[in-house]
């Protein structure tokens, strides 16, 4: 079996998946991160809490694959029955761990939890199966090799997932497979203000496949991120190949870049921020608190953050903000002179350094001819000016006010790095 470039399916547990009761995240994390790494993902399939379907859809996923990751069904109750499922199907025994079960009972008495006995079904594993710890949550994951494959194991809860996959599961493939273990690289890029298409249209004259530069492209609302890959036996020449192509991307989308890797717009701010030691205060109105939502996002946001008003009727911008009522009744409350006027007040009221505002009509009703859905008003003052952006946007209420958010995030990052007036 060729292991040039590693196979693996992936299988994810739960009726609650098969029902659409619950949106399966699971696989596209775990393609992504197979993605980047250049394995081949073979399959991909959901399959419910029913013993004799897991037997039949791990068989399937098996024979084509050097490697399968499981999710779900590893929990205390009677339907999480992915453990028992796996081992029947390899005909193994079950076998309790000592040091999982001690791990649990402490975790209960640490939180003061009443201990029942249906949780000492997370220690159970197959005969022979290596653990893999779960820093996040209590059922800790597992991996078997049987019939020349590896089988992970891992639970389904998304957060345990982005946790265990990265520090767990993959690792342990690394070393299971270490023949197909090239160096990998990767640089996340993350743009917003373009779509996928004019992203992709201006990076079409770069020969990154000719360098040996993978380039993924990967719509996460309101951003689309630019994945580069690149494997290599020297991690120095990957390392060289991945700053040449990150170099020729920014030459061509840097005005629309806004964070990499790891790190998000909102981060990025943070750290401008309090670098600057300047203080922010927020008045959203459209919005109802979700630009405070992502700022308070960072750990350690209260160094700069002075406070987050959601002033969403007339009569909270005329006593929280000092927003003339005349202003109100002439202009609108989405408009120009309102949102200045917010940006204004809040900052006055609180003392902060900077004051942030918005108003807009988010939908799917209350709009006119005017001032149709989507329009949205972003401003912001320190104590010499107020700048203020009008903004159309065109889609649903939700994203309409993601859009917003995006949009005033922007605005107060373009200010903290001097780029205000340029876009």
């Amino acid at each position: 079996m060729s292991h040039q470039r590693m196979r693996v399916a992936i299988l994810t547990i739960g009726n609650e998946l098969i029902s659409g009761r619950t949106q399966d995240t699971n696989t596209a994390l775990i393609a992504r991160m197979l993605h980047v790494r250049d394995w081949t993902v073979t399959a991909a399939v959901s399959v419910g809490d029913d013993e004799e379907k897991i037997k039949q859809a791990l068989s399937f996923v098996m024979a084509d694959a050097d490697a399968v990751i499981v999710t779900g069904g590893l929990g205390p109750t009677a339907d999480d029955i992915t453990t028992a499922a796996v081992a029947r199907a390899f005909h193994l025994a079950l076998r309790s761990d000592a040091q999982v079960l001690a791990h649990l009972k402490a975790m209960w008495e640490k939180f003061r939890l009443t201990w029942t006995e249906n949780n000492a079904k997370q220690a159970l594993f197959p005969e022979g199966a290596e653990v893999i710890p779960n820093p996040v949550g209590t059922a800790a994951g597992f991996a078997l090799r049987q019939e020349g494959r590896v089988i992970t194991v891992i639970p389904g809860v998304p957060r345990e997932v982005n946790r265990m996959l990265p520090e767990g599961v993959m690792p342990l493939l690394d070393r299971a497979f270490p023949e197909a273990g090239s160096q990998v690289v990767t640089r996340t890029i993350k743009t917003f203000g373009l779509s996928e298409a004019s992203v992709d249209e201006r990076l079409a004259g770069v020969d990154f496949a000719g360098a040996g530069v993978g380039v993924g492209f990967y719509p996460i609302f309101p951003e689309n991120h630019v994945v580069l890959t690149v494997r290599e036996k020297d991690e120095g020449a990957a390392r060289k190949k991945l700053t040449w192509a990150e170099g020729e991307i920014v030459k061509r989308l840097e005005p629309y870049i806004i964070a990499y890797d790891q790190d998000t717009l909102e981060g990025a701010i943070g750290r401008l921020l309090t670098e600057k030691g300047l203080t922010l205060a927020v008045a959203e109105s459209c919005t109802g608190g979700l630009l405070t939502d992502r700022l308070t996002d960072i750990p350690g946001s209260s160094a700069y953050l002075e406070r987050g008003l959601v002033t969403y009727s007339d009569r909270s911008k005329i006593e929280l903000l000092d927003v003339p009522e005349t202003v109100i009744r002439q202009h609108g409350a989405v408009s120009e002179e309102t949102t200045r006027l917010m940006a204004e007040g809040v900052r006055t009221r609180t003392g902060a350094a900077l004051g942030l505002s918005m108003t807009g009509v988010a939908g799917p009703s209350g709009g006119s001819e005017s001032k149709p859905v989507g329009t949205v008003y972003v401003a912001l003052a320190d104590a010499v000016q107020t700048v203020c952006r009008h903004y159309a946007f065109r889609w649903d209420r939700r994203r309409n006010k993601i859009m917003a958010t995006q949009a005033a995030l922007i605005m107060i990052k373009r200010y903290l790095t001097g780029d205000l007036e340029k876009g």
